[in-house]
């Protein structure tokens, strides 16, 4: 019962912070060769995944503005929201 509401915890927990890793990685394209760095590889293989999506719906503006983590952000921001609904008001009750 409780080890279900701390995995809800932790689950919400990165979904809370995953945002702010977004933006400290689109903060690096403003640094030249920050992406070839160590930090720069690690937040790659963490954010691309999630940018890769959006990036397919909405490609760049004219090869240079890049759209895709602004809509990345309100999608992220939208689940949690949806995904802590539901799991605070209908599944850990059930474990209650």
């Amino acid at each position: 019962m409780i080890l279900a509401y701390q995995i809800a915890h932790y689950v919400f927990l990165v979904l809370d912070y995953f945002p702010y890793v977004l933006f400290v990685y689109i903060l690096l394209s403003w640094f030249p060769g920050a992406y070839e760095t160590t930090f720069g590889r690690f937040l790659a293989k963490i954010c691309e995944p999630v940018l890769a999506p959006f990036r397919k719906i909405i490609p760049p503006i004219g090869g240079v503005l890049d759209l895709s983590p602004i809509i990345a952000f309100f999608a992220i921001r939208m689940a949690t929201f949806g995904l802590q609904y539901l799991v605070y008001n209908y599944l850990l009750p059930l474990f209650f």
